[in-house]
């Protein structure tokens, strides 16, 4: 067990804190079987899920000829924001978080999630007492949250050595080293473990292991 020498968690918020994989599945297979495509199961979303998502729809098989990707971002989130409040948070999600509080750590979220349902969805978990900030995109088509993330580091007034992201795919890394922050991965996501493996990337598969490894 090592003792986490960062000031600041940033988390991500879909598939790292909330355990909405059964729900984006379940949404895009109801998309998907309305075009008679080839439904997902996890192992098949799990290889073909990416950031940018307009790169995950044109895998999953939409012709852009009749489905752009302005059209299916909106389908997609208005599916998902119907059935938002199906999704749970994942176990041990709520005491960790308390648990990194009471060990003095500040924490906020960053998420491609839109800003103003992210805010709403956290706050009806009870969780915003929790977060200096909750930072969320202002648009539904989740391309990237690289400028997000530049503009929450400059809020924190933290040295980014002290400056810990915890997500679960391949784009919370990929944001991480961009914004020169450390980073820990969950395999418990929209990514597997055996990609999220392969980046070198500390990865834990599930949050109970992440807080045990940390004496959280």
């Amino acid at each position: 067990m090592t003792r986490l020498r960062h000031r600041h968690l940033i988390w991500d918020w879909n598939g790292t804190l909330l355990d909405d994989l059964d729900l984006s599945l379940s949404v895009m297979n109801a998309i998907l079987a309305r075009r008679a495509l080839p439904r997902l199961d996890r192992a098949r979303y799990h290889t073909l899920f990416d950031f940018p998502v307009r790169t995950y729809y044109g895998r999953l098989g939409f012709d852009p000829a009749r489905d752009s990707f302005e059209q299916l971002s909106v389908e997609f989130i208005s599916g998902y924001d119907a059935r938002r409040l199906e999704s749970t948070l994942h176990r041990d999600a709520r005491r960790l978080l308390g648990a990194a509080r009471d060990a003095g750590l500040r924490q906020s979220i960053l998420s491609a999630y839109r800003q103003e349902t992210l805010r709403e969805i956290v706050a009806h978990f009870g969780l915003d007492g929790h977060f200096d900030h909750i930072a969320g995109l202002d648009n539904i088509h989740a391309h990237s949250k690289l400028d997000l993330g530049r503009d929450l580091i400059r809020r924190l007034d933290t040295p980014p050595g002290e400056i810990l992201l915890v997500g679960d795919t391949l784009h919370d890394l990929e944001v991480a080293r961009e914004l020169g922050v450390d980073c820990a991965l969950i395999a418990a996501g929209h990514h597997p473990a055996d990609r999220l493996q392969a980046t070198g990337a500390p990865v834990y598969p599930d949050l109970a292991a992440f807080a045990a490894a940390h004496g959280l």
